[in-house]
């Protein structure tokens, strides 16, 4: 699924409200209630816009408020880089004032196929170092630290150890950038179609070892881990210190724990005993519509967080 689809689907999953004495309760969810309601989990999980849309309406500040009291403590936003900026100053104020954290945003300006680092031309190059200057300043406004940098497609007519060394050598003028404000990109390798450069752990391991920069990690997204090789666990061992954030979608579908395949609750358990505490986002669609699979994403974040 490339990510604008992403976008478009992922408006429909949410969580039920409970008053902390914080915020106060929308008179459309008040009465609803879950286990556990308003308790915070054991691992940091990053709720994405449009997931508690049928509880707390379509503003993604209420949704955010609405996420806090149900036990969650941090975003992420891929889009966010293409709000308007006064959206972006009340999307960070809401967060600080709420103790919440701003997961990855997608950088901006540039996406799966539009950002052909691998060919080493100048034009993409120069799209790319302004693209991590516009991120320098959304992170600013959201109070955030991460964003996401996926390298784009093969170049076909170019050996694939030249691409390698074309996108280590961009990745490396990028970090030269953010690293005086305490930004980190993240690489993600991807599995939405055979024409991306990136697909796997290993490969972006090998990237960020050459370009030898704090600022620069790996976006472990288990999704398209999975779809592209399995062995979760295992794989994340390899690469563990490099891994600069996670995120989570089951398998089939791209929905939430419990939907698909994959055993989320050793999983995130593997993570937590890891001692990772950084924000996991929550990049996947909802099974089940309305009120009701709000809820149930809520229960099955519940049940794959009961590790302990």
């Amino acid at each position: 699924m490339k990510r604008r689809n992403f976008v478009q689907n992922s408006v429909m999953a949410g969580a039920s409200l409970l008053t902390t004495g914080l915020l106060k309760s929308d008179s459309a969810t008040a009465g609803t209630t879950t286990p556990n309601n308003g308790k915070t989990f054991h691992l940091n999980y990053g709720i994405h816009h449009g997931m508690f849309k049928n509880h707390a309406g379509e503003d993604f500040i209420d949704q955010i408020k609405f996420a806090y009291d149900q036990g969650f403590r941090s975003i992420e936003d891929n889009w966010m880089a293409g709000r308007p900026v006064d959206q972006q100053k009340k999307i960070g104020d809401t967060l600080a004032k709420l103790g919440m954290t701003m997961g990855v945003f997608l950088q901006p300006g540039l996406g799966n196929d539009s950002n052909l680092l691998a060919s080493g031309k100048a034009e993409y190059l120069d799209k790319f170092i302004a693209s991590c200057k516009q991120a320098v300043e959304v992170a600013k406004r959201v109070n955030g630290k991460l964003f996401t940098v996926v390298p784009g497609d093969f170049v076909r007519n170019l050996p694939i150890g030249v691409q390698t060394g074309n996108v280590i050598e961009a990745v490396r003028k990028g970090t030269a950038i953010i690293e005086p404000h305490g930004l980190i990109m993240v690489l993600e390798p991807l599995s939405d179609n055979p024409d991306l450069f990136l697909r796997t752990p290993d490969q972006a391991y090998a990237i960020c070892k050459a370009v030898a920069n704090p600022s620069c990690k790996l976006l472990y997204d288990m999704y398209h881990v999975q779809r592209n090789q399995g062995n979760i666990i295992d794989t994340l061992d390899r690469v563990y210190d490099e891994i600069g954030y996670y995120q989570i979608g089951d398998v089939p579908g791209r929905k939430e724990p419990g939907t698909g395949e994959m055993n989320y609750k050793n999983i995130l358990k593997h993570i937590y005993d890891k001692g990772y505490k950084g924000v996991i986002g929550m990049e996947h669609d909802t099974a089940g519509g309305g009120k009701e699979g709000e809820l149930a994403l809520i229960e099955a974040y519940r049940e794959a967080d009961s590790f302990i």
